[in-house]
């Protein structure tokens, strides 16, 4: 093989796909990145088996071929190269070559044939949206997905729900949920649901981009998300996932205006005190009024209050912090709503858009 390649592109693939190697890994060739050509192209290929991404660049291909090269190599000296022109070889014992001005590299290889070849998906759907707009859907979702329990894996995983004309993406780790829907159009016959690993997640809100489509093919185990000059093939998570509409409160008598830039500020403020391990933060709402407090018997208190809109009975509750922090920072409405029925009741965060977010209350002491 043997290519010339501009440094910039073929950097930003290697960051694209750099997160899916995993240093703890005991098979050696994971450790490496596939480097083929194709099309006039160089695609660059990661895989830790349950999540594959390819990222491709444009080169100026000499000379057909394929090898891998350790990841952390590679990147490393590609960001330090001087010039933006690069040329890479490789030789019959799969040394790879790499010149760029006066700098020169050799790095040992490992042949292409020990690389994991790529899954295949059976059984086929696909649908098309928007890049934007799904990374969008994701980060108002997928913090939820944070369970640590290993006897239900699929609440490591988020929900993409394809039917009735839209997409309902949840996730939940069993203490709070998360759900944003959007329409659009599901082909006839395509009505599907599939759960798929944070850490594919996270690599699609990483390199999703804000304009063109994204394909979705998904099968009956893998799924395949084509965008742009990435392709990011996963595995999906096994199990039923829980009836996440049973744990929406049919309805709550108490309703809360709340700006949600200045009570995101108030409790990262109080979230200060409230550290350990079980931290909670009270709200006390009074007619137009929410006061924050905080307590910790090693640090101290904090407690502050702000205007609302609420002209209900008064109603104290407590939740984790971080549970309201992170969906209020995910949001960027002026104004949140937050539906509340008594002290032991789950809390509902909605906005205007189709958000909603229910959380358990942290027992009052």
């Amino acid at each position: 093989m043997k290519l010339k390649v501009a440094r910039g592109p073929a950097v930003n693939a290697l960051q694209k796909i750099q997160a899916i190697i995993s240093p703890r890994t005991t098979l050696p060739i994971l450790n490496n990145v596939l480097l083929e050509t194709a099309d006039g192209s160089l695609k660059i290929t990661a895989t830790d088996l349950d999540v594959t991404v390819t990222a491709r660049v444009q080169a100026e291909v000499v000379r057909a071929g394929a090898t891998t090269v350790p990841a952390k190599h590679i990147i490393s000296i590609l960001r330090a190269l001087p010039a933006e022109e690069l040329q890479l070889e490789v030789d019959t014992k799969n040394n790879t070559t790499i010149r760029s001005g006066s700098s020169y590299f050799r790095i040992i290889g490992i042949p292409k044939d020990d690389f994991p070849p790529p899954p295949e998906i059976a059984e086929e759907k696909s649908y098309t949206l928007e890049q934007g707009n799904f990374r969008r859907l994701l980060e108002l979702t997928s913090y939820a997905a944070a369970s640590s329990d290993e006897g239900r894996a699929v609440l490591t995983g988020v929900l993409l729900s394809f039917k009735g004309d839209k997409l309902t993406v949840v996730a939940t780790d069993g203490r709070r949920l998360a759900l944003r829907e959007a329409e659009m159009e599901i082909p006839r016959g395509s009505e599907a649901e599939m759960v798929v690993p944070i850490k594919t997640i996270q690599e699609l809100q990483k390199t999703l981009g804000d304009e063109g489509d994204i394909l979705i093919r998904a099968g009956r185990n893998q799924v395949a998300f084509e965008f742009g000059d990435t392709l990011v093939l996963s595995k999906l998570l096994e199990g039923t996932y829980p009836n996440y509409r049973q744990v929406i409160p049919a309805a709550s008598d108490k309703r809360v205006v709340l700006e949600r830039e200045m009570f995101l500020d108030a409790l990262r403020r109080a979230a200060i005190v409230a550290s350990g391990q079980a931290p909670s933060v009270k709200l006390d709402f009074a007619r137009n009024r929410l006061e924050i407090s905080a307590e910790n018997r090693d640090i101290g208190e904090a407690r502050e209050s702000m205007a609302a809109k609420y002209s209900g009975e008064d109603v104290s509750i407590a939740f984790n912090p971080l549970f309201l922090i992170e969906p209020l920072s995910a949001l960027d409405t002026d104004e949140v709503i937050l539906e509340l029925t008594d002290e032991l009741s789950p809390g509902v965060i909605k906005t205007t858009e189709a958000f909603l977010y229910v959380l358990m209350p942290v027992r009052l002491a």
